[in-house]
């Protein structure tokens, strides 16, 4: 349950501002998380590359502002996809959120992490149109569910197709009917 001053917290949350004269991805998330800390964990940097971890709840916010923040312009979602860490890791999975501004030639990679039992992330399809057909297919190979998704069924595999086809769970040689003895 959620206190009052909670409440007002994720209501002026929803109001977050970058400052126009940051100019670096990573500049950019690291203002974010001083400003909003419980938007955005953990940023990495490696091989040229900056990684936010966003807590699921926050997902839309972040992408929100990303997109539309003049400092920002993150206008295209590159790919969306899930990783399966395996069964022995918790979080077990995760979704990437692969951002670029056409406008200011920045990259930027959001990750959620998800816990094995909680496999919801809300949608972002509201802010991009092309995330309907990359969230369907990471719901139909891992089993994701996106909270909100205007059409959530499978779109590569068969509608009877038992389980998540990139589950590290997942037999190799699959279920019956399609198994390949």
């Amino acid at each position: 349950m959620t206190t009052g001053a909670e409440n007002e917290q994720d209501s002026q949350e929803h109001r977050a501002t970058i400052p126009d004269e940051i100019l670096t991805p990573s500049q950019l998330v690291t203002a974010l998380q001083r400003e909003r800390p419980r938007w955005i964990g953990e940023i990495i940097e490696a091989h040229g590359e900056v990684t936010a971890i966003v807590t699921p709840a926050h997902i839309i916010e972040v992408c929100a502002l990303l997109k539309t923040s003049p400092a920002t312009r993150f206008d295209f979602l590159a790919d969306l996809c899930g990783v399966d860490r395996g069964p022995e890791e918790e979080p077990r999975f995760e979704v990437n959120y692969h951002l670029f501004s056409t406008t200011k030639h920045h990259r930027l990679r959001l990750k959620v992490l998800l816990q094995e039992d909680d496999l919801h992330v809300p949608t972002v399809t509201s802010l991009w149109r092309t995330a309907n057909w990359h969230e369907r297919e990471t719901f139909d190979l891992f089993g994701v569910i996106f909270d909100g998704h205007p059409d959530l069924r499978r779109i590569l595999l068969p509608d009877d197709w038992e389980g998540h086809a990139l589950r590290k769970d997942f037999p190799l040689r699959g279920y019956e009917p399609y198994s390949l003895k």
